[in-house]
């Protein structure tokens, strides 16, 4: 039997509410990750083929079923939590940090870097920040850093390098690798970050939290417990539907 337009409506939004649910246990997964960017989902319509032949037949059609026409991801700042720690940094405005991944760049706004045994700047898993040249920093442990507001690295007063801070013309086209590093399309060119600006000894919190993220579980739970009942009303309906057909 084939199921009526108001189970393939409710169907089709619960697989959507699913869909929207894995995003928000992600972001509160990372609600503690420094510098993490939340994704959230944005709603479309799907048209079926004979449901559009039908409406410009003008003899009505099954209706639009809700997807999730695409994933998007929130770049709006976060909080600043100060730690103390020379080699942590945050960003404030736009921009990103470059680190070396693999034979790759990619860009983050974690600046919780650390010193390798080489003293090189990483980051904690192990990746090197990236200087304006392209290559790694390094930097003497034996002496104390000062980072400046423009990325600059010094020792003793001497510069030794200045962090890779970039900006795109539009991040939107930016791929989230993992949890916590962009990657720009082929055809997206990186520009030097002016408006953005290091903040030493600190680090870019999260821009969601476990209240924002409990609050949009309610809602879509609530929505999957609606579209829930629809369906289950619209079986009953066709059931009915059924029997009183039998009883003709």
């Amino acid at each position: 039997m084939r199921m009526d337009a108001l189970g393939i409506a409710a169907a089709s939004g619960l697989r959507s509410r699913l869909e929207a649910l894995e995003l928000i246990a992600n972001n509160m997964a990372n609600a503690s990750t420094a510098g993490f960017k939340a994704d959230r989902e944005r709603y479309g319509l799907y048209w079926a083929d004979e449901s559009v032949s039908a409406l410009d037949q003008g003899r009505g059609g099954a209706g639009a079923s809700p997807t999730v026409e695409t994933n998007w991801t929130d770049f709006s700042q976060g909080a600043f939590l100060r730690t103390g720690s020379p080699t942590h940094i945050a960003l404030s405005g736009d921009g990103f940090l470059s680190v070396r991944r693999g034979d790759s760049t990619v860009f983050t706004r974690n600046g919780e870097f650390q010193l390798s045994a080489n003293g090189t700047l990483v980051n904690t898993e192990g990746l090197p920040a990236l200087g304006v040249t392209g290559q790694p920093i390094r930097i003497d442990p034996a002496r104390p850093i000062e980072i400046r507001a423009d990325g600059t690295v010094l020792q003793a007063g001497a510069a030794i390098g200045q962090l890779r801070i970039v900006s795109f013309a539009d991040p939107r086209r930016l791929e989230k690798v993992g949890h916590n590093y962009f990657r720009r399309a082929s055809d997206e060119s990186e520009v030097r970050a002016s408006g953005a600006q290091v903040v030493q000894g600190a680090l870019e919190s999260a821009n969601t939290g476990p209240a924002d993220g409990a609050i949009r579980m309610v809602a879509v739970l609530r929505q999957f417990e609606s579209l829930q009942r629809a369906m289950q009303l619209g079986s009953e309906m066709g059931k009915r539907l059924v029997e009183e057909v039998a009883k003709v």
